[in-house]
């Protein structure tokens, strides 16, 4: 065997053993996966007990069975989403994770592999590395999360924060603005799902590590 095929060898095997997600990084990711799953079920179950609009959520995709019940799983499955976003936020911060992985986002380098993703060319080969679109879902999904949490205070103690009900104009605009963000929260998760069965070694790598 020549020494160039035995370095080609050596150079896959030592992409094999690359850690692309730490294993910090997969144990938040998996329990924030189940706690936002429980926390939109049983939000979509007290939401059908007051609607904003006109339309309810089939009883098959909510939890809790009544208001009462839905209630319970939200604010258990809150607490844990709030714990481990908040572990997730000081480690990512900490280590350099965010600067490294989400920073620079620039529109151009948006635009260009938006157009590079509508047409299947938007190359998944380095996993290593998020390209514009994905450092744009990543860090805008973030904010989102926060916005979620914040107005979800605001309609769960409006009296006691009343000054942050207040920021958002209101208990019944919080209401609007804690609707539409778990909307977005939902429309990335599916978004996520869908890449992460096109891209299966991504998928692999948030279970493995490698």
């Amino acid at each position: 065997m020549s020494s160039t095929t035995l370095s080609e060898n050596d150079a896959a095997a030592g992409a094999a053993r690359q850690v692309i997600q730490p294993a910090w990084v997969r144990v938040v990711h998996w329990i924030n996966a189940a706690a936002m799953i429980v926390m939109i079920l049983s939000g979509w179950q007290i939401y059908n007990a007051s609607p904003l609009f006109d339309f309810q959520f089939s009883r098959a995709i909510t939890l809790g069975g009544w208001l009462g019940g839905g209630l319970l799983w939200h604010f258990a499955a809150m607490w844990v989403l709030m714990l481990n976003g908040l572990v997730y936020l000081a480690v990512g911060f900490a280590t350099g994770r965010f600067r490294r992985k989400l920073w620079p986002i620039t529109p151009s380098g948006v635009v260009t592999d938006l157009a590079r993703a509508a047409t299947f060319r938007l190359s998944h080969a380095d996993l290593t590395t998020y390209n514009y679109v994905q450092k744009l879902l990543y860090a805008g999904i973030i904010l989102v999360g926060i916005l979620a949490v914040l107005s979800g205070l605001s309609i769960w103690k409006p009296v006691q924060f009343q000054t942050l009900t207040a920021l958002f104009g209101g208990y019944d605009t919080a209401r609007y603005v804690h609707f539409f963000a778990m909307a977005a929260i939902v429309g990335f998760l599916v978004i996520h799902v869908v890449l992460a069965v096109l891209v299966p070694k991504s998928l692999r790598a948030m279970i493995l590590g490698r």
